[in-house]
């Protein structure tokens, strides 16, 4: 138990919500893309009501929007404590069967509905350092869903606890559930002045300890290739092959450097995620990544000679080139607010744990809602293995993130 007299529900909430299929889809143009991520929705609006909190809401977008009410008199920055409920395209999220394996003992983690699934500390050394923890995972079929209902069950635990505990001194605090975050349109159509907070926090990081104040800038890019058709019978001189000019283009992308394959740390890339076409067009597209948002464009004008050269290649060949912004690093924003993250950071200390400032090799809702008026750092939740049947949760992680919470609350409150 990481706070005193709680009877921590992170844990139950969390495994009734896997159970519940919230899985986004890419295709759908819908807002949110799938109704069903609204079943989990209702439910939080249902819990949130019967803990007292009156104000909870699900608009038809998808968002749910709730108040933990004041317990001070100060004038305390109004925060907000963000997560996201639907899980990845990547792998399956329907038919979830959470299992909890108590006090871990450092073993292979064999999973019973397919035993070709094993969790092990050599591919997840993290678990090393969780050895002795409960530990969630899926049972093999599926994903588990951490990311990030852990963080969703996280945030109501929490909301169960102050509501219970009204001595506990802090300012304001606003709940934010928001559907299609792995989708990339997680705060598409989120009502800033309906949410009308000052600063927030995803819970949507992996280890315990990690305060995310940095992620990727990023852009989409879409290169059309454009051929001639004929028939093939008597194509000779007359036919040109989009798909050959985009296959031709692809194969010309660096495999040794500029790739996801190939990079880290604070490396950015070039990342073909779909192709399609026919005779006479062809589709090619990209996820363009940087810490450094000058350099999409360098990433992007290097994308366009290869596609350039490609269709050289090709004579009557031609191609567009079209470049979408998806989101931007959000410690540009976060380092003219830095109390944001001293804050958090000392809501670490509180709880004993050294906190390490990371830089994410992604995005997460906080990147856009940083950009629209909403400094967003990232905190832990224990959520590890993510898109994924190795997906997999530390019980005492979740907890630890309640108390860091809670420290954080009142660390504002003290501070206003």
């Amino acid at each position: 138990m990481s706070i005193p007299g709680h009877s921590h529900t992170a844990a139950e909430r969390f495994m009734r919500y896997v159970q519940i299929d919230t899985q986004s889809d890419p295709t759908s143009p819908s807002q949110p893309s799938t109704e069903k991520q609204k079943d989990l929705s209702r439910i939080l609006v249902q819990e949130l009501q019967q803990l007292g909190i009156t104000d909870a809401e699900l608009d038809e977008h998808g968002y749910v929007y709730a108040t933990i009410p004041a317990t001070t008199d100060k004038d305390v920055p109004v925060l907000c404590f963000c997560s996201h409920v639907d899980t990845a395209p990547d792998c399956s999220g329907a038919g979830v069967k959470p299992i909890l394996h108590r006090a871990y003992d450092g073993s292979d983690i064999i999973l019973p509905d397919d035993t070709s699934v094993v969790i092990t500390t050599t591919e997840h050394p993290y678990l090393k350092e969780r050895i002795g923890d409960d530990i969630i995972t899926a049972s093999g079929k599926t994903l588990l869903g951490a990311d990030d209902k852990a963080g969703v069950a996280i945030i109501m635990d929490l909301a169960a606890h102050l509501v219970a505990h009204k001595e506990i001194k802090h300012g304001k605090i606003r709940i934010l559930f928001t559907p299609d975050e792995e989708i990339g349109r997680g705060v598409a159509a989120v009502d800033m002045k309906k949410l009308d907070a000052h600063y927030g926090y995803t819970l949507d990081g992996g280890e315990r300890g990690h305060l995310e104040g940095e992620t990727f800038s990023a852009d989409a890019a879409t290169v059309t290739f454009n051929g001639i058709s004929a028939h093939p019978g008597y194509a000779k001189g007359k036919m040109v092959h989009a798909i050959k000019v985009a296959g031709a283009f692809v194969d010309m992308l660096p495999k040794d450097e500029w790739c996801p394959e190939v990079t880290e740390g604070m490396q950015g890339f070039v990342h073909p995620v779909a192709i399609q076409g026919g005779l006479e067009q062809a589709t090619v597209q990209f996820i363009v990544r940087d810490f450094d948002t000058a350099k999409l464009a360098e990433h992007e004008a290097r994308l366009k000679g290869i596609a350039e050269n490609a269709v050289g290649m090709f004579p009557g060949s031609s191609m567009t080139f079209v470049v979408k912004e998806q989101y931007r690093n959000m410690k540009e924003v976060l380092d003219t607010c830095p109390q944001v993250m001293d804050h958090a950071a000392a809501a670490y200390e509180r709880a004993g744990i050294s906190p390490q400032r990371m830089s994410i090799r992604g995005g997460t809702d906080g990147s856009r809602l940083s950009f629209m008026g909403l400094p967003c750092p990232n905190i832990f939740t224990g959520e590890m293995g993510i898109h994924s049947k190795q997906e997999y949760v530390s019980v005492q992680d979740m907890e630890k993130a309640v108390e860091i919470l809670v420290h954080l609350a009142r660390i504002w409150e003290e501070k206003a």
